[in-house]
């Protein structure tokens, strides 16, 4: 019975804490308990189970207040719980206990186990009862207390295993939000790289309509080149054919005539020979023979006068020996001529062999020039058939190579189709996404409408209250006099204004459920106020005051809706936030399809860049100061880069990139380390990057007239340089008065503070061709900004441009202007002059910055607006005889930042941007103007209006009117500025034709119109 009685204590406290304080249900829960112990057994004492009534009194300790009135006493045991369960009753942890509780003496407060309860009622007053407590009492709640600690180990025992197995859930759930974070990084990551892959995809096939163009016209210049090599191979064939038959031809007649002189001289010789043989073999016969005659006649005379003799007795033996010795004679004579006759056979047989000799060799020549002749026979065949074989080749290599051509523009535009097809469906797919997200939304607003017009009822039936409570207290108020001055109010006097036509409902409309209350109605609501009582801030005042409050519920609670904030996982937020992005994705796939077929569409001249003016609408950007290089340039400039792309910046000016003795980088040293002060290589290259993502032209800063050495020679003059670039003495001009230079006298003006290079020497332009190749190439710059070029002739930039092609080139030929009296001289001719003799020497290819311009505005802007004109009725600088070449600009790092060398007037600025970005010409903007001077708008604005009104580097000027007030021009067909107070406006000018709409208005500083 005493636990159903506990259980119903239990049950009536739940309830009564659901809507009467918790106190006040602990309360009534304590007498029930107090008047049925009483009844239940008098004095005796009562042993509560833990589960019953531990939850009522476990984070209330009572304590005896040691009076003398009877009070209730609880006797508390230790805390367990079977399962380990806190049991939450209200905002309170309730742990179950073991409860005895007694009457006893007040005396007796600090037993051991005993904790008082005041009775609050004070119906256990009187008398104090001292129970003693029975053995079997004693026995059991001991019995009870080793069962209940017993259970409280084991229970123990239970929530260690628990919180093992909660750690463990703890440390499982920990390990899968990492793994979930970790999978949203890397979807982020995907999606990151989905979107870079996307860019190099897109990067990817512009390079390869890019490389394709390029390599069909390679292949239209190899077939040109083929087609000529061919002609000339023929050319030379037939050359080198008919050289080669003249000269066999030649050789054969040469060895014919050769052969046959060789003949006739061996048969001149013989004859000759044989001729003389004969001959004095003929006389020597002839001699003998006379002789033999003469000794013969002798020997007859002999002979007579022997018989003579004889006859007349003359000795005869005498006459016979002569006659012998006359026949030995004779003998030896003939055997003289057979030995001659002998050598002259022998003579003639040597003259016949050689002869044999000379008619082998003439057949052996004439069998030469035969086989000479069959192989030139042989090798024009050979080379004609090789010339068909090489043609065929051709004329296939050629049809192959046409055949590939087509194939790949057919590959190419079915692949671009297909993309465009592609993109055409994603943009559609996006269409209908964000129509379903519209839908969604409107949904989601219907929802909210149903919700405001259930508040609405709901605000009727709270009105309807109101007027009751109303008419109530009016009633009630007639009839108590001493209220009789009081006013009774619902909700400080502000149900009017909630029912009014300017309600939250309207707003809510009207403007959505979160956002804030707008300005018109702040102020209306500010000008409502005072009709209304005012709040009280004073107890005194409140308690003092007529006016008698309604405690109804506030507009905050009925209209709970209109400050809900967004919450995390909202479907309202998400869909806005969903459609943003789906919005944001639908935008870029139209530029990009819009870039990709205005690419395609462009006609090649269009996209044709020239050195010295680029496309002819490029604007530059000066990206640094004299103090840039103190941060990390390349990473802030980086950021900068969608905001100057989006401002119709097309060109960004860089710091020098280079490693430098003076941290500015214009005292270069290795000129291939380019990590500088302005920040590392990988991240300039990243910078460059992107720039050329938003269409941005990168000019490097490239210092060509000087270096600094990095080692002393022998004598202690720093002239040797290091890096890969290790040049000598030899590279520096011999008139350099500091560096002891052996190379050639300098074709320009002398930089003292570091050795000037000798441009003249081969090795030097060759490596510094080289490096401004690798600049563009590898690191990606797409022109220059060439630094004190009065240094040098422009003959060698002219090379230089020619060799690295650049898309833009400005040189700074920076020279002093002409001043009489301290005062600017009105004619400036020979200063520009200068300057376009210089861009005369680099053929055109390098523009030059207007300084003449400049320095003319510093005059001009201060009421002498005449010195914008020449005699010639055209601008004063270098922009009135070559605009094409002329880069206008204000300042740059050198003559304003912290420098100040020659700094621009301030109060002038908007006018001096005013005139440079309105002519012809290039303008440059100066990176401190644009971000640290305040008038980014303004440079935004006439930058807008130099597009909308297709200025350009060629733009004709038509001057109206220069004086002392003034300065009126129009620049090409669209535009009329003016400067100064002049009081003029286009409908004053007889001669300008035309609907002029005034585009900007600055007062007496500027005007600008545009056409119609």
């Amino acid at each position: 019975m005493f636990t159903v009685m506990v259980l119903f204590c239990f049950i009536f406290n739940t309830f009564l804490s659901a809507t009467i304080d918790w106190f006040l249900g602990l309360v009534l829960s304590l007498l029930f308990v107090c008047f049925y112990s009483k009844a239940e057994s008098k004095m005796g004492a009562f042993l509560l189970k833990s589960s019953a009534f531990g939850m009522l009194l476990s984070h209330f300790p009572v304590v005896s207040s040691g009076t003398s009135r009877d009070q209730f006493h609880l006797i508390l045991g230790g805390s367990y719980n079977r399962k380990r369960k806190h049991l939450l009753i209200g905002n309170w942890k309730c742990r179950p206990r073991i409860i005895v509780a007694s009457n006893m003496a007040s005396d007796d407060s600090n037993d051991t186990l005993s904790d008082v309860a005041d009775d609050e009622d004070g119906i256990l007053s009187g008398r104090d009862e001292i129970l003693e407590m029975k053995e079997d009492e004693l026995r059991e709640t001991r019995r009870a207390l080793s069962e209940a600690q017993a259970r409280q180990e084991a229970l123990e025992k239970e929530r260690d295993q628990l919180l093992e197995k909660f750690a463990s859930e703890a440390k499982q759930k920990e390990y899968v939000t990492s793994i979930l974070h970790e999978k949203e990084l890397a979807l982020s990551e995907l999606e990151s790289a989905k979107s870079l892959f996307h860019q190099k995809l897109q990067e990817s096939v512009e390079e390869k309509f890019a490389l394709e163009s390029k390599l069909v016209l390679a292949k239209q210049d190899a077939v040109e080149l083929a087609v000529q090599v061919e002609k000339l191979a023929e050319i030379a064939f037939q050359q080198a054919t008919s050289h080669i038959l003249e000269d066999a031809q030649l050789r054969v007649s040469a060895a014919e005539t050769l052969a046959a002189e060789s003949a006739f001289q061996i048969e001149e010789q013989i004859r000759k020979a044989t001729q003389g043989t004969l001959f004095s073999i003929i006389e020597q016969s002839k001699d003998a023979i006379t002789k033999a005659l003469d000794v013969a006649e002798k020997a007859n005379d002999q002979a007579t006068k022997a018989v003579a003799a004889f006859n007349d007795g003359i000795n005869p033996i005498d006459a016979i020996a002569s006659i012998q010795s006359d026949n030995i004679k004779l003998q030896c004579a003939i055997d003289d001529l057979e030995a001659q006759l002998l050598l002259s056979k022998s003579e003639v047989d040597r003259l016949k062999l050689e002869l044999q000799q000379a008619q082998s060799q003439a057949d052996a020549a004439e069998l030469r020039a035969t086989s000479a002749e069959k192989a030139l026979l042989e090798f024009q065949d050979l080379s004609r058939k090789k010339a068909l074989k090489q043609e065929e080749e051709i004329r296939s290599l050629l049809e192959k190579i046409k055949k590939e051509a087509v194939e790949r523009k057919r590959a190419v535009s079915k692949a671009f189709k297909a993309e465009l097809e592609s993109i055409k469906a994603a943009v559609a797919a996006a269409k209908e996404a964000t129509c379903s997200r519209d839908n969604a939304y409107m949904r989601r607003c219907e929802a909210l409408q149903r919700s405001l017009t259930t508040s609405e009822s709901a605000l009727k039936m709270w009105r309807q209250r109101a007027e009751m409570a109303e008419s109530l207290l009016l009633k009630e108020r007639l009839q108590n006099e001493e209220d009789e001055d009081a006013i009774y109010i619902a909700n400080g006097g502000r149900i009017d204004l909630l029912t009014g036509d300017d309600s939250k409902k309207w707003k809510l409309l009207s403007d959505g459920p979160r956002k804030e209350i707008p300005q018109w109605m702040a102020r209306r609501i500010r000008s409502i106020r005072p009709k209304f009582p005012p709040r009280k801030t004073d107890l005194s005042e409140a308690l003092n005051t007529h006016f008698k409050s309604l405690q109804l519920p506030k507009p905050d609670e009925v209209w709970s809706i209109a400050q809900e904030k967004p919450k995390e996982g909202d479907m309202l937020i998400e869909h806005v936030i969903e459609k943003e992005v789906i919005e944001k994705k639908r935008k870029a796939l139209e530029r990009a399809l819009q870039r990709k077929t205005v690419k395609w569409q462009r006609i090649p001249e269009e996209t044709q860049l020239e050195p010295g003016t680029g496309t002819g609408r490029e604007i530059v950007f000066q990206g640094f100061n004299w103090e840039s290089w103190r941060r990390q340039w390349y990473q802030e400039l980086a950021l900068k880069t969608a905001d100057l792309s989006q401002s119709g910046i097309t060109a960004v000016w860089f710091p020098p990139p280079t490693e430098s003795v003076a941290p500015e980088g214009y005292m270069p040293s290795d000129l291939y380390n380019l990590n500088s002060s302005y920040g590392s290589v990988e991240e300039l290259k990243s910078c460059i990057e992107e720039m050329h993502s938003h269409d941005l032209l990168a000019l490097g800063d490239v210092v060509l007239n000087h270096r600094c050495a990095h080692k002393q020679s022998p004598n202690g003059v720093w002239n040797i340089f290091g890096g890969k670039l290790a040049w000598g003495p030899e590279a520096i001009v011999c008139d350099d008065p500091n560096f002891q230079g052996c190379g050639n006298p300098s074709s320009g003006d002398i930089f003292h503070a570091a050795p000037n290079i000798d441009h003249s020497q081969d090795f030097v332009r060759r490596d510094i061709k080289e490096w401004l190749n690798w600049l563009r190439n590898d690191i990606g710059f797409d022109g220059w900004r060439l630094d004190f070029v009065r240094g040098f002739s422009g003959t060698y930039v002219k090379e230089y441009i020619e060799a690295s092609n650049p898309a833009f080139a400005i040189g700074e030929y920076w020279d002093s202007l002409a001043y009489e009296h301290g005062n600017l001289c009105y004619n400036q001719d020979a200063h520009r002059q200068r300057i376009v003799n210089w861009i005369n020497a680099t053929g055109g290819t390098s523009s030059a910055f207007d300084v003449t311009t400049k320095g003319i505005l510093h005059s001009a802007l201060h009421g002498q607006y005449w010195r914008l004109i020449d005699p010639q009725g055209k601008p004063t600088g270098v922009m009135g005889w070559w605009p094409s070449r002329a880069v206008t600009f204000l300042e740059n790092h050198d003559t304003g930042s912290t420098q100040g060398h020659w700094p621009f007037p301030r109060d002038k600025l908007t006018q001096g941007y005013a005139y440079i970005l309105t002519h012809p010409g290039t303008p440059v903007v100066f990176y401190d103007h644009f971000y640290e001077f305040g008038i980014r708008d303004v440079l935004t604005e006439l930058i807008e209006a130099r597009r909308r009104a297709g200025i350009h580097c060629r733009s004709s000027v038509k001057i109206y009117h220069a004086n002392n007030e003034g300065y009126v021009a129009q620049v090409g067909d669209m535009l009329v500025m003016k400067l100064g107070h002049f009081g003029w406006n286009p409908s004053k000018e007889n001669q300008l034709d035309g609907t002029w709409q005034k585009f900007i208005d600055k007062g007496s500083d500027y005007q600008i119109w545009l056409r119609q």
